[in-house]
């Protein structure tokens, strides 16, 4: 799945991170740390991929969790709370109702997070709270107004997310593995699909559509342990925005893009997979972009391992594709060619560190997982795109994606 677009629209226990500069504007000049009493998170561990690493639990509602001198605490309601003993990697869940009880019982006559939290941390000797860049304006603006001393720190909250311990690899391979399950659905439809003399495709007796090969790609998924939302089948024009979803009737002689990432409902990983295929006979243009679109993704396989930069690797993609013939450029008030970024980082998150695009000048580090997906976008053409999943190494990277490349079916 694609990340940026040039003009950008901007398993393990985790292990407490209590150091961060002063502000967000001042935090990457600044090197003095600033010492912070407790980390703090607020959020649905369903939505949160910070809150759902830390504590392996899932909850589609609000849950305050908090690390203070290295130990883990959740604070549950009685409908999560036994859940949440069982299920939670923390050190301890305490009940949220019980300091309700103590506010009310001290005739507070607003009893909120803000409150429960100002009773928690003050039996604990907590000012100071170390926050992620998403945490809840109006939660914060409360407790500073309760004394607190909050420090956000932007992305990423826990640094370590970044690198994939063994076990979260596998887990995203089993993601990946129900993508791929979905991606053969998919294709298999297409592939027998029957061609009208109007160029339409007909499957069972009607005209295909990308909605209904959607639906073939998602229940296949489902039935995998994994949920597929925003599925791309983008046919001829239509592939040209990387991130259109396709609606309507499928063509014959056309590119039609697939990109599939569905996320496991056990343990919330990702995986990620696009091919690109035509049902009859390519041009001769469209098998020319297939083969610099395949050659784009082993220049990266070449590059890829600890230590590369993810710019100069999609520079060196980019600079192919012009060698090529297959130049980037806006015409006609759109952009053509390879215009967004070469990878980024998949796990907790669909889109997470590191990047391969033309900004990403961190280094890749072992453990990383990583898409690598160029792409070719032309009107009247079509789109074209790859996408394979890698796990970067010391000596290299390790493909995780088994699923063939194979233009005409």
């Amino acid at each position: 799945m694609p990340i940026f677009v040039y003009t950008i629209r901007r398993l393990g226990e985790s292990h407490p991170d209590h150091v961060i500069s002063p502000s967000i504007n001042s935090m990457a000049k600044s090197k003095k740390p600033i010492q912070a009493d407790a980390q703090l998170i607020v959020a649905a561990s369903e939505t949160d991929a910070n809150l759902l690493y830390a504590t392996r639990f899932f909850a589609p509602d609000p849950f305050i969790f908090f690390v203070h001198r290295g130990k883990k605490f959740l604070v549950m309601s009685d409908l999560e709370i036994d859940r949440a003993r069982q299920q939670a990697l923390v050190h301890s869940v305490l009940s949220l109702s019980q300091f309700e009880k103590e506010l009310k019982e001290s005739k507070r006559k607003v009893i909120d997070t803000a409150a429960v939290l100002q009773v928690l941390f003050s039996s604990k000797k907590i000012h100071s709270l170390l926050v992620p860049y998403g945490f809840p304006v109006g939660l914060t603006e409360q407790l500073r107004r309760r004394g607190f001393r909050i420090i956000v720190k932007p992305d990423p909250f826990f640094g370590e997310r970044e690198v994939k311990q063994p076990e979260e690899i596998r887990e995203i391979e089993k993601a990946l593995r129900a993508a791929e399950a979905g991606m053969e659905a998919g294709i298999e439809t297409i592939k027998n699909s029957k061609i009208h003399s109007n160029g339409t495709l007909y499957w069972n007796g009607s005209k295909l559509t990308a909605e209904v090969v959607r639906q073939q790609i998602n229940h296949v998924i489902l039935n995998k342990g994994c949920i597929a939302t925003h599925t791309i089948v983008a046919g001829g024009n239509q592939g040209c925005d990387p991130h259109h979803e396709g609606s309507g009737p499928l063509k014959a002689h056309q590119p039609i893009i697939l990109d599939i990432f569905p996320r496991s409902q056990d343990s919330g990983y990702w995986g990620d997979i696009t091919r690109t295929v035509v049902r009859g006979r390519a041009g001769e243009r469209l098998k020319a972009m297939f083969r610099a679109v395949l050659r784009g993704q082993e220049i990266a396989f070449r590059q890829i391992k600890a230590g590369a930069k993810g710019n100069e690797i999609h520079q060196s993609i980019l600079d192919y594709f012009n060698q090529q013939g297959f130049e980037t450029s806006r015409q006609n008030n759109r952009m053509q060619g390879f215009f967004h970024g070469t990878g980024h980082g998949v796990g907790l998150e669909i889109h997470e560190a590191p990047r391969i695009s033309p900004k990403a000048k961190e280094r890749l580090r072992a453990g990383h997982v990583v898409t690598v997906e160029p792409g070719l976008y032309y009107s009247g053409l079509g789109g074209m795109r790859l996408e394979d999943l890698v796990v970067v190494t010391g000596a290299g990277n390790r493909n995780l994606t088994r699923f063939p490349k194979n233009l005409e079916v």
